[in-house]
């Protein structure tokens, strides 16, 4: 059986999402970063590195959730999350580098200074920067939404679940994205599938908990 490494308030929510949209049978191992879980010989033997999550699956074991998503998408998805045609295909994997390389480091940006720091501590200068870096990105989203309403041609992929994933991120730090109306639709409607609504509903009350702590 597929085994997913990871806690419900770390990037494994994203694998998780994936797994329930593919409807395969998995076992979630949640670990305790409080505990140092991640930094147990058994985990250590499986990722050296330490990091949530980790994928086995068989004789695969991989890092890396976003890579994690287009391998689930790639063995499990065919003519549906991962496209039948060469060009869809590329896109997925396109879009989901972009996400990784380009969106991340904005969008996580904003979650360190509006989730984990106290007002007082904030750098205006840095959440001002980072916003305008975003709006062009968004931009070339609505380019491309124009043409199917998803990014990888007219059905819902593996490409918009690793992009919206990211924008998770700056949906929980309140950016506002209504200036960019078909970004907004298309969020709105990829995100609140029902396979990640799942995951969400099991993920709120750990990071309610999480975020008191975080704040005192």
């Amino acid at each position: 059986m597929i085994k997913l490494y990871g806690s419900l308030v770390s990037r494994a929510t994203r694998n998780l999402w994936m797994l329930e949209e593919l409807g395969l049978d998995y076992e979630h191992v949640s670990l305790d970063w409080a505990k140092q879980e991640n930094r147990s010989a058994a985990y250590l033997a499986i990722n050296p590195a330490g990091k949530v999550p980790t994928l086995a699956d068989g004789d695969a074991t991989l890092s890396e959730s976003l890579g994690i998503n287009l391998y689930l998408a790639q063995k499990y998805g065919q003519g549906g999350l991962w496209p039948d045609d060469d060009a869809g295909r590329a896109r997925c994997v396109q879009w989901s580098f972009w996400a990784g390389a380009e969106l991340e480091p904005l969008a996580y940006g904003r979650i360190r200074e509006f989730l984990f720091k106290k007002e007082p501590d904030r750098d205006q200068t840095l959440i001002n920067d980072m916003a305008e870096q975003t709006g062009p990105l968004l931009d070339l989203m609505t380019l491309a939404l124009d043409d199917n309403g998803f990014l990888a041609g007219d059905t819902f992929t593996v490409a918009d679940l690793n992009v919206a994933c990211v924008m998770e991120y700056l949906d929980r730090s309140g950016f506002d994205i209504s200036g960019w109306p078909k970004v907004e639709t298309w969020y709105k409607t990829t995100y609140g599938r029902s396979a990640n609504q799942k995951i969400q509903d099991q993920r709120a009350p750990i990071a309610a908990e999480m975020m008191k702590r975080l704040q005192g």
